[in-house]
């Protein structure tokens, strides 16, 4: 079972918007170095909706490449489209991905057959580890608990992450799913508590910018030690908050961009994070000692 910090990598671009591989071998070198536990590719904070497929499935292969097996690589290789979603999930497994991370469809708001039947298609279809999605926020679709237990059933179906924030709902879930099922929170914000509950870790935005720090905290709390999780938690509090101060991966961009480790480059719709946010994400980055 994958466990830990495990860091939803950005994509570096260039001013134009061009992929910027120099700078993603050298964040891939600093996660590695920071102890960080696994990366997820092209994921929301890798904006896979402004990559193309090629492209897409080319970020993924080259962050396998760079990880070389050091540490687990999870591709996110969800969509709208079933077929299209097979199809990633294809091209990640020949990239060499060790697991997928897929998203429930996002805009036609399926209903929870319907969120059943598609991942069950993706499972079948293709035999490698699947991490299951929830981030109603972003995708207006909610994938209850009774799903995810029905789903986690199938063989190679491993784990969640589990997006809303709402604690209550890990409980919930290990109750349906078992306890072999991974449970990973996808809410920076409460990430320490779901983990301290039993969670098997978070995949984090937070953990772009303070990786050593995301690492330490997740640690302590997947080993029950409370006070020194929430120590050190604390000091990610102005990171949890301000990184999603305009919409992710805005912020996080602009604070790695800050950090030295790739150029100011971000894909429209998608614009650069405005000035009067400059000191919001500064100050939050200091708290966290990463400048």
């Amino acid at each position: 079972m994958i466990q830990g910090s495990i860091v939803a990598l950005v994509t570096p671009m260039d001013e134009n918007g061009g992929l910027d591989k120099l700078s993603l071998k050298k964040l891939v070198e600093f996660h590695i170095e920071q102890g960080t536990d696994a990366l997820v590719a092209v994921g929301t904070t890798g904006e896979s909706a402004t990559l193309d497929e090629d492209e897409h499935c080319d970020v993924i292969k080259t962050i396998v490449d760079y990880v070389g097996g050091r540490i687990p690589v999870i591709a996110g290789t969800g969509a709208n489209s079933t077929t299209e979603a097979i199809s990633l999930t294809r091209r990640a497994k020949a990239a060499g991905a060790d697991a997928c991370l897929i998203v429930t469809p996002y805009y036609n708001k399926p209903t929870q057959e319907g969120l059943y039947l598609h991942h069950k298609a993706i499972s079948e279809a293709v035999a490698i580890p699947q991490i299951l999605y929830n981030v109603p926020g972003r995708t207006a679709c909610d994938m209850l608990p009774e799903t995810i237990g029905r789903l986690s059933h199938l063989p190679n179906i491993i784990g969640i992450k589990e997006a809303t924030g709402d604690l209550s709902r890990y409980q919930a879930i290990r109750d349906l799913a078992g306890s072999d099922f991974a449970i990973y929170s996808g809410d920076d914000a409460t990430s320490c508590e779901f983990c301290l509950l039993g969670g098997n870790g978070s995949i984090t935005v937070t953990g772009n910018v303070a990786p050593k720090l995301a690492h330490q905290m997740i640690t302590a709390a997947l080993n029950g030690d409370r006070e020194t999780a929430q120590t050190l938690d604390a000091r990610l509090t102005g990171l949890h908050k301000h990184l999603f101060i305009q919409s992710n991966p805005i912020p996080v961009k602009w604070a790695v961009s800050e950090l030295g480790l790739m150029n100011k480059g971000i894909r429209l719709p998608l614009t650069w994070l405005t000035p009067d946010c400059f000191n919001s994400v500064r100050e939050a980055m200091r708290q966290a000692r990463v400048i």
